[in-house]
């Protein structure tokens, strides 16, 4: 499976999971962030579960490392990138 480019620039994803279109929504991806990439503040419709794989996650508040989970409720709003470069594990689910 290729890593897929996203809209923001040094955001990488490949979808393993993806039930978008059912009664209850959801999916699952592998991210990865290149050095240095940091995405404007931006929030989801879904509640986002983030496992960091490897590197260094950041958001406005903490800096997430290897083995670190976040968990952040519907529509709250955050910044997102990597100083050092990641990859990390997301779900989004209803």
């Amino acid at each position: 499976m290729e890593w897929r480019q996203t809209d923001a620039p040094g955001f990488w994803i490949k979808v393993l999971y993806d039930e978008s279109g059912a009664p209850s929504r959801g999916n699952t991806q592998l991210m990865r962030v290149d050095p240095g990439a940091f995405a404007d503040f931006h929030d989801h419709d879904q509640v986002e579960e983030i496992y960091v794989l490897d590197g260094e996650f950041t958001d406005q508040l903490t800096t997430y490392r290897t083995g670190d989970y976040c968990l952040r409720a519907i529509g709250a709003t955050h910044r997102a990138g990597s100083e050092s470069g990641c990859t990390v594990l997301l779900i989004y689910r209803d």
